[in-house]
């Protein structure tokens, strides 16, 4: 009995776990929020089976309140040696009206912490921009919305040398090539009476529709091969193109 025990916690060589930290627009929705779809929903499925993704992202949260309720030392309390922590936020740490409010040097300590108690479980942090709202100008000119919470985490990156992936540059770019019109496919956007969760309609111009998460889980894909992260070897092979090529 006690063998077997022990045999349950032993880790199963050549496997390998992706956690994911972040918040709704990364997150595992309900099925009353249906058709929203957080990225790491369909990030879930490109892999072969010697890769479990963990999604530990959940609505609403910052890196502030990840920590306060206890959300990150649930991760740091599963990370393995090699294991990986992919790590998004900034939606809400940049909204002074949110009670999930960060300044600026607060979301970079966080950060920075994540980094650091990662590395110390040897496993692997990965740093992730916060992926673009939907805003266009007059002109139909994609804005940024994150210019500033982007920018501290491209420049932490940089400095710890934790592996980037722009998902806001990147994804500011696929809906730039969509333009205002085309990019609405990629949210939630309803009409009235089109879905049971939302009888009245909807214009989101921040959650994902089915697609749009599965575009945005494809970006994330590609910068983990272009990065030649060590997990990219078991891409499934369906899984190999390019977001834009799909």
């Amino acid at each position: 009995m006690n063998a077997l025990l022990l045999i349950s916690f032993l880790v199963i060589p050549g496997r390998v776990t992706i956690y994911l930290a972040g918040d709704s627009t990364m997150s595992n929705k309900q099925p009353k929020a249906f058709p929203e779809t957080g990225w790491g929903m369909p990030f879930s499925s490109f892999f072969d089976n010697t890769v479990t993704v963990d999604n530990r992202a959940q609505n609403g949260r910052s890196t502030k309140t990840f920590i306060s309720e206890g959300l990150w030392d649930s991760i740091i309390g599963s990370l393995q040696e090699g294991d990986y922590v992919l790590i998004q936020f900034g939606h809400n740490d940049e909204v002074p009206t949110k009670k999930s409010y960060i300044n600026e040097q607060g979301y970079r300590d966080n950060l920075a912490r994540f980094i650091r108690e990662t590395r110390d479980k040897k496993a692997n942090p990965v740093l992730l921009t916060p992926v673009a709202r939907r805003k266009f100008d007059t002109t139909g000119t994609i804005v940024g919305t994150h210019e500033v919470y982007s920018a501290i985490v491209r420049k932490l990156a940089a400095e710890q040398k934790v592996p980037l992936i722009d998902l806001d540059r990147e994804s500011q770019a696929l809906l730039q090539k969509l333009g205002p019109e085309g990019s609405k496919k990629l949210f939630n956007y309803l009409t009235p009476g089109e879905s049971v969760n939302y009888p009245e309609g909807r214009a989101d111009d921040t959650h994902f529709s089915e697609l749009g998460a599965r575009k945005m889980a494809q970006i994330v894909l590609e910068g983990v091969r272009s990065l030649k992260l060590e997990f990219a070897r078991h891409i499934a092979p369906s899984n190999l193109k390019p977001a834009y090529e799909k």
